[in-house]
């Protein structure tokens, strides 16, 4: 989700202590590799599809076993009062870092990601579109991920965030992103034994058939992003006809919705629909680049658009 800034950090504080004990009771078999093979890079899912061991973001959100051994982390993320995607406990062993990239998905289009950092140091920065801080235990921070960012472990140690995904509701937004108060005014979210809040998960059920509407809407906010690589007649010239190729995309899939709704009904024609314009699009993207973090154009209309228009049919 896009930011008007690279970072916010938000005006509330969680018992560290707390944090850091629920996190080191967890068991070795709690943590998994990466799911793209980072080399010291590791999870611990708290909120998954069906509660399971899977990374899918696509499914009815819940709590996985970790989350529920883990009451303080549990009150954490309820505090919040939003409804949460996939949530983990994100580690980088030491020496260790993310490489510098950009969240092109579609499942990045609408959320943002929130870290609130339980064992760190000082040599752990978080890198954003030329920025750098340190987050520090026990607070709370987002950033905007559709800018190239990357992160150093630069510490001894290994460096663990609670790290959750939520589109949020206003009442977040405001709280998020408003000019905060000083930070001895800032809400401390103390550990509460007694307390069993109320955790709200996503039930986020794909459609047979992605709507003409959130086409219309990912694809317009992909052709406000395309620049040229290189300004040449050439360059200009491909993106004229990628942005008539786009363009006529959006109509004739509004066209197929009306004719066929989004149920699954023809879904023969949709990916035929999906299959020319990828074909099309591919060498006419070439050299043209999404101006905010340089990622090929025809990548980002394959992994935010492309591969969700048309759900697998059930087995």
């Amino acid at each position: 989700m896009r930011l008007s800034r690279p970072f916010f950090q938000l005006p509330v504080l969680f018992d560290v202590d707390r944090l850091q004990a629920e996190v080191a009771a967890l068991p070795p078999e709690a943590w998994v590799p990466h799911p793209d093979g980072l080399a010291g890079n590791s999870a611990a899912r708290l909120i998954s599809a069906g509660g399971g061991e899977t990374d899918s973001v696509h499914g009815q959100m819940l709590p996985t076993p970790w989350l529920a051994g883990s009451p303080y982390l549990r009150q954490v993320l309820a505090g919040f009062g939003v409804v949460w995607s996939r949530s983990r406990l994100m580690r980088l062993a030491p020496g260790v870092g993310v490489p510098e990239h950009a969240d092109i998905n579609y499942h990045w289009h609408t959320r943002v990601r929130l870290h609130i950092p339980v064992f760190t140091r000082p040599e752990v920065r978080f890198h954003c579109d030329g920025q750098s801080v340190h987050m520090a235990a026990g607070e709370a921070w987002i950033f905007d991920n559709w800018r190239r960012h990357h992160v150093e472990n630069g510490a001894q140690a290994d460096r663990i965030h609670l790290v959750a995904d939520t589109t949020g509701t206003a009442a977040f937004w405001r709280f998020a992103c408003s000019e905060p108060p000083p930070r001895d005014q800032w809400r401390t979210v103390a550990w509460n034994p007694a307390a069993r809040p109320r955790l709200l998960t996503e039930r986020n059920a794909r459609s047979a058939v992605m709507p003409a509407a959130e086409v219309e809407l990912l694809v317009g906010d992909l052709r406000t992003e395309v620049a040229l690589a290189a300004d040449t007649p050439e360059h200009r010239a491909r993106a004229a006809r990628f942005e008539r190729l786009l363009e006529s995309f959006v109509q004739d899939w509004r066209q197929l919705c009306a004719l066929h709704g989004v149920a699954g009904e023809g879904r023969e024609a949709f990916r035929e629909l999906a299959g020319a314009v990828r074909e099309a699009a591919r060498p006419l993207a070439e050299g043209l680049v999404m101006r905010t973090n340089n990622a090929g154009a025809f990548l980002v209309l394959e992994k935010r658009v492309l591969q969700h228009l048309v759900a697998a049919e059930a087995v």
